[in-house]
């Protein structure tokens, strides 16, 4: 049960397969509407590469039979020592067709929530299973590059460094990274270029939750 408008409502969280490939395309115009490009959105061969390839880091919630919110994730072999790179190499472009069943981090690819639904706490929901999962696959990390939509407002007088660096002080929020700073990740770098996103000036900060579990393999 989640908190939605006053109320509590019953929300399963799983995994999406082949028959909720409609409604993931519909979650994701849900919440990328015009002018966002329709083409950005899941494509069925990304969706059928994400529960064929890797179909446990394929999360959903569900209510009242439709999909509300998606995280989808990969296997890769991360290096901290060489920690840059782009949303579109990490994740193949959306279509991992490069994920690592041997891979040391439990990389995310995409998380989507409703919009009448983002005050309901779907996304820890969500972050909360796959952090299940990494403990489950005794990886080492999980992995992620946040947006930053609140910086496009206050560019003109910080520099991506010194917002980032309130955010996670707490002197200013920002709708993403303040997010999964309350789900427990933490700033790893800041990465210019990450993804072609306006808001965030094209800035992302990757951070981590280290799996405190972890056996070692």
């Amino acid at each position: 049960m989640v908190s939605h408008e006053g109320s509590f409502i019953p929300v399963v969280v799983r995994n999406y397969t082949r028959s909720d490939f409609d409604a993931m395309i519909a979650l994701q115009a849900d919440c990328f509407p015009p002018p966002f490009p329709e083409e950005l959105w899941w494509s069925r061969e990304q969706l059928e590469n994400h529960v064929s390839l890797f179909p446990e880091g394929a999360v959903c919630v569900e209510h009242d039979g439709r999909i509300i919110g998606s995280l989808t994730g990969l296997l890769v072999n991360f290096n901290p020592d060489e920690p840059m790179h782009t949303w579109e190499d990490v994740t193949d472009g959306g279509f991992i067709r490069n994920h690592d069943p041997d891979g040391n981090t439990l990389y995310i690819v995409d998380i989507c929530i409703s919009p009448e639904f983002r005050k309901a706490g779907l996304g820890k929901w969500m972050m909360q299973a796959i952090y299940q999962l990494a403990v489950k696959l005794d990886v080492e990390r999980v992995l992620g590059g946040g947006r930053m939509p609140g910086y496009g407002k206050v560019s003109g007088e910080k520099s991506p460094q010194q917002y980032v660096d309130e955010v996670v002080q707490g002197t200013l929020k920002d709708p993403v990274v303040t997010f999964l700073l309350r789900c427990g990740r933490m700033p790893v770098t800041l990465i210019e270029n990450y993804l072609e996103d306006e808001e965030s000036h094209n800035y992302a900060l990757l951070m981590e939750w280290k799996n405190p579990f972890q056996r070692g393999k």
